[in-house]
């Protein structure tokens, strides 16, 4: 993007604030602007770190806003933010080394079993007994974040939705404390993505300069509107969006 048209500059910024809002309240905002950017002539490995990078405002505005709900959880933010940030650097190194077309191959699957298994939810817990436990599960948890992180660090689209799916059901809190948590990881992740990608990535700068801005105030904003959200509205809410985000991916 050498050049950008005026409309250009004024759909990315738009889609930018969109994206934000979407990360901090379900995930897959990035799936928003990652078309956008093909559309503008990118190529897709371009496209793909480059929009990975620009989601890191959001979701930094995301965990401010999001850090009354992370008081209290300092174990349980240790233990997965390192788990994350090591997976998030497998999954950079992946899509460095490995062509494009391995995991796309598997992404949508991905996205839509971690969408409808957030829906089942509330049968899941009655099925497993799981209301009655009262602490995470790190044996399960920890892995089973790890491999989102891998996932993450690879392509990011929908990361929200496979991070929140997780959570709900291998830890013990609230819905509105885990998405919490989820923005925090998915800060994490981008932060490792941003990091090597900079260096080893080829990452359209300008394209980041023009969607940061907006992913960070969209990302601050929609924290707010989900913090306000009640449990059920907030889970399906993700469920619609993640099973969107894979029909997009399966017809892509």
């Amino acid at each position: 993007m050498s050049d950008p048209s005026v409309l250009q500059v004024v759909l990315l910024a738009a889609l930018g604030l969109l994206a934000g809002a979407v990360n901090a309240v379900a995930g897959g905002g990035s799936l928003i602007v990652f078309p956008a950017l093909l559309a503008t002539g990118m190529p897709p490995l371009p496209a793909n770190v480059t929009n990975s990078v620009a989601q890191w405002p959001g979701y930094a505005g995301s965990t401010v806003n999001a850090r009354h709900d992370l008081k209290r959880q300092r174990r349980r933010l240790v233990s997965t933010g390192i788990v994350a940030a090591l997976g998030s650097a497998v999954g950079c190194a992946l899509l460095l080394v490995l062509p494009q077309s391995v995991f796309d191959a598997v992404v949508p699957v991905l996205v839509l079993l971690a969408s409808l298994t957030l829906g089942a939810q509330p049968w899941i817990k009655k099925w497993t007994g799981r209301t009655e436990r009262t602490a995470d599960n790190p044996k399960v948890l920890l892995p089973t974040i790890f491999v989102a992180a891998v996932y993450g660090g690879y392509f990011g689209g929908a990361l929200g939705v496979v991070l929140i799916a997780v959570l709900s059901l291998l830890a013990h809190d609230t819905l509105q404390r885990l998405n919490a948590v989820k923005v925090l990881l998915s800060l994490v992740t981008s932060t490792v993505t941003v990091v090597l990608f900079a260096f080893f990535a080829p990452v359209d700068w300008l394209a980041v300069l023009l969607l940061a801005p907006t992913t960070l105030l969209g990302g601050f904003l929609g924290m707010a509107v989900a913090k306000k959200m009640p449990d059920g509205v907030l889970r399906w809410s993700v469920v619609v969006l993640g099973v969107a985000v894979a029909i997009y991916l399966f017809l892509r």
